[in-house]
């Protein structure tokens, strides 16, 4: 079981951690310290010892954070330290975008199975990737054992295909719906619904 205690908001920052100390990998650094990861990031370096801190001692001081051993940690902490399986729901122009997308997989996530339940992408293909029926959802997820799905439906299927999605066992769910899905407790619903940022945007023009 995850640690609820954690705010989730620091949960949050982890990916952003991770990909920051990925590129100064890429660069060739062998050593940050908080101190630098903040200025990449405008967050402070005692947030950044504090959101840490939750998880353990990965620092030496005088030396800072040594990048490979820091994100190898964070990658067990968020369970990308092998590749995560992912279902995709939905086929149209945003999902077909997100089953070519090619940034998943060095990051943890694989995009394995496809679903949507329009007669005339059934049976077709994208990327190797058969489009299954929904009818075939629930049977498919659970034989592959997966436990990721993306929503890319419109928002009058959302429920319906979250509902058998829950039944097959997924436990997490990234949401494009424009609408909030309901789910149980144990199952973690995150959305993006670029409208909305757009919007919040908007506020803020001259």
């Amino acid at each position: 079981m995850p640690d609820t205690s954690i705010p989730e908001i620091v949960i949050g920052r982890l990916p952003i951690y991770l990909r920051t100390l990925s590129r100064m990998a890429a660069a060739g650094k062998v050593y940050t310290s908080s101190h630098e990861l903040g200025q990449h990031l405008g967050i402070s370096s005692a947030q950044i010892r504090k959101d840490l801190s939750h998880f353990g001692e990965f620092g030496k001081q005088g030396t800072g954070y040594n990048i490979s051993f820091l994100t190898a940690q964070l990658k067990r902490i968020l369970k990308v330290d092998s590749v995560q399986d992912v279902a995709l729901i939905g086929v149209g122009d945003l999902g077909r975008a997100i089953a070519h997308y090619q940034g998943f997989l060095d990051r943890g996530f694989r995009v394995t199975a496809l679903f949507d339940n329009d007669p005339e992408k059934i049976g077709t293909k994208i990327g190797g990737l058969v489009i299954q029926d929904y009818e075939r959802m629930e049977t498919d997820i659970r034989q592959q054992e997966i436990r990721i799905a993306m929503l890319a439906v419109p928002f009058t299927e959302a429920q319906n295909a979250t509902d058998i999605l829950v039944k097959a066992g997924i436990q997490a769910i990234l949401s494009y719906a424009p609408i909030s899905i309901k789910v149980p407790a144990h199952v973690h619903v995150e959305y993006i619904d670029p409208v909305l940022h757009l919007q919040k945007m908007t506020f803020f023009l001259e």
